[in-house]
């Protein structure tokens, strides 16, 4: 992984392997609170409604706190453990283009999605001091990164979508579209 990370030139474009910086990580992480919590949210509205239609009006439900606590945190787990064990990104991660990967740059396990998902909480309940390492640790990885052997890197590579980018303006030019002069 070190090379990946310090073998890039230093006019390179690419970022693809550098570790991912804290701001990247948060943004990831806000998207995917955001999301993970409107989902579970319309799932309880939506079983709440079919239990309403089911159930008679007589009928009322007390609903139980510790029990939805425990659902949403269950969800929590699984909406972060799958997607880091299969692809080692979430959806907030996959839009800012960052990738959780083995310390030594290869894919993640069940293993590591696993145990990274169970550290995170202990990383909060420490203050925030299992953060720290993100901001001034030379490979950016947090309490939950070192429990699970893992570390956030960049996954997009700038310098081919570059490369796609011109390639499509040159195009547009031969087709006597924009970009001609005459």
């Amino acid at each position: 992984m070190t090379a990946a990370v310090t073998g890039e030139l230093a006019g390179d474009v690419s970022l693809q392997g550098h570790y991912a910086g804290a701001v990247t990580r948060a943004v990831a992480f806000g998207v995917d609170q955001t999301v993970a919590t409107a989902v579970y949210a319309l799932a309880t509205a939506l079983v709440a409604w079919l239990v309403d239609m089911v159930v008679s009006p007589e009928v009322t439900i007390n609903p139980q706190v510790g029990l939805a606590a425990g659902v949403f945190v269950l969800w929590l787990f699984v909406y972060y453990s799958y997607p880091w064990s299969v692809s080692g990104k979430t959806l907030g991660m996959a839009l800012l283009g960052i990738r959780v990967v083995q310390r030594d740059g290869s894919p993640t396990t069940p293993r590591n999605g696993v145990i990274r998902t169970l550290v995170l909480p202990l990383t909060f309940l420490t203050f925030g001091i299992g953060f720290l390492p993100i901001v001034f640790g030379r490979e950016r990885r947090a309490m939950h990164d070192s429990a699970a052997n893992t570390a956030v890197v960049y996954d997009w590579d700038a310098r081919a979508a570059r490369l796609r980018f011109l390639a499509r303006q040159g195009s547009v030019g031969r087709r006597g579209g924009p970009g001609v002069s005459s």
